[in-house]
């Protein structure tokens, strides 16, 4: 794709988690929003329930004609096929506490206890709504983000919302129950987005039964880093029969090392059907894929990040099996319909020659002469940039390939069978 003069490799991307926003500048019963004086405005989703006198979405409380801009966004990427999850930070203004969307004074529970059915509500109905008028059918609802952690305080800088686990337990009843009323019953729910790998367990272990029948996916943030039992994690989940999402990740290394290295983590401990990324463009530098100015919208340049990540997504594709390499810096993926394996490796040292022993598959022949495509990035910035080459071959059922020093490379394999 082009890209300021010149062609990027596109990611491949297909989910779009949908953040419903908290936020509104309409007063009820001479009651307002309250607003972090440290939020800045593009941070500030605008919300549709406005006012809450009705419930009838058809009604002039609801202002369906908010949020035009990543309503736009969303649209785009669900006519391209993404899969997409609706989400929440914060409930709406007026169903805080202290009317604040980006938390409490001292970061605790800010949903009112007679708003847990509406916020339930408002999710329901927003994803009827969706459904009805924009042509978006959410695979899964999310009500919380982060919502055992401690920093949704009223000075905040983004939209947030402490919901303590027993909260969350009676939310999430009510959201299957206005799920069902609006004919959603295949709408499935995913919980709770906590913000790492161990205190998603801790959640997941307060829920009774009764809860953890109502939760299809267990989401989680991978803000752990290489810390924490993603293996607990993993096996937890899949002792309740559920799907588990990385459903979102992100770090303040540009050179993407740090990404990939995570990445690789999560493929071998977490086993997460999804992976999401934080922000593509982000005004952090060092969190984005592809920079940019919040106060002009301007786009700005292109991380090495964003070259790593398409070493795995432009290659780790939909319905291809994961298999166990024995390794932490290295992924495989197998694609038994085209015969395909596919290799990711990252190197986080010195420059070395990595070794990949194949001998368990029946047949591995690659291409004429037993070619094996490769693509690599150096995330120095200084060398390759998701730079494709046809000069490493296979030797019987092994490839030997040098690694430069804290560099990533994906191998496509053609012609293996199990």
């Amino acid at each position: 794709m082009g890209y300021g003069g010149r062609s990027l490799p596109g990611l491949g991307l297909n989910i779009a988690r949908y953040n419903l926003g908290g936020c509104a500048w309409t007063s009820v019963g001479g009651e307002s929003m309250v607003a972090s004086p440290n939020i800045p405005r593009f941070k500030q989703i605008e919300g549709y329930w406005h006012d809450w006198n009705s419930e009838d979405p058809a009604s002039a409380a609801w202002h369906w004609n908010a949020d035009a801009v990543q309503r736009a966004a969303l649209g785009k990427a669900v006519q391209r096929g993404a899969v997409s999850e609706l989400f929440s930070n914060s409930p709406m203004w007026w169903m805080c506490l202290n009317h604040n969307p980006s938390g409490a004074a001292d970061g605790g529970n800010n949903l009112q206890s007679w708003n847990y059915r509406q916020f339930a509500l408002y999710l329901a109905t927003t994803a009827r709504y969706a459904q009805d008028h924009w042509g978006v059918r959410f695979a899964t609802v999310e009500a919380f983000n982060e919502p055992s952690s401690a920093w949704w305080k009223a000075d905040g800088t983004q939209e947030g919302c402490h919901i303590d686990a027993a909260v969350q337990r009676t939310v999430l009843g009510h959201l299957r129950t206005e799920l069902d009323a609006r004919g959603l019953t295949g709408t499935r729910i995913s919980a709770s987005d906590e913000t790492s790998y161990d205190l998603a367990r801790t959640t997941w272990s307060s829920f009774d039964t009764a809860t953890r029948a109502l939760v299809d996916q267990v989401n989680v943030h991978g803000y752990q880093g290489s810390g924490g039992r993603r293996d607990l994690l993993y096996a937890d989940v899949r002792a309740a029969g559920k799907k588990l999402w990385n459903s979102e990740t992100g770090d303040k290394d540009g050179t993407g090392l740090t990404l990939a290295t995570n990445l690789c983590l999560d493929f071998r401990w977490l086993h997460p059907t999804a992976w999401c990324y934080w922000q593509v463009m982000d005004p952090s530098a060092g969190w984005a894929l592809i920079h940019y100015d919040p106060a002009t919208a301007q786009p700005g340049a292109v991380q090495t990040k964003y070259y790593v990540l398409a070493q795995f997504t432009r290659h780790i594709r939909p319905g291809m099996r994961i298999l166990e390499t024995g390794s932490d810096h290295a992924v495989a993926a197998y694609d038994p319909g085209a015969r395909r394996l596919v290799l990711v490796a990252v190197n986080p040292g010195a420059a070395q020659t990595l070794t990949f022993d194949l001998s368990r598959f029946g047949q591995v022949t690659g291409g004429a002469g037993g070619l094996v495509p490769r693509w690599s990035t150096q995330t120095s910035g200084t060398g390759d940039l998701y730079t494709a080459r046809q000069d490493t071959a296979l030797a019987g059922k092994r490839l030997s390939v040098p690694f430069a020093e804290k560099s990533v490379q994906t191998f496509q394999i053609d012609g293996v069978t199990e």
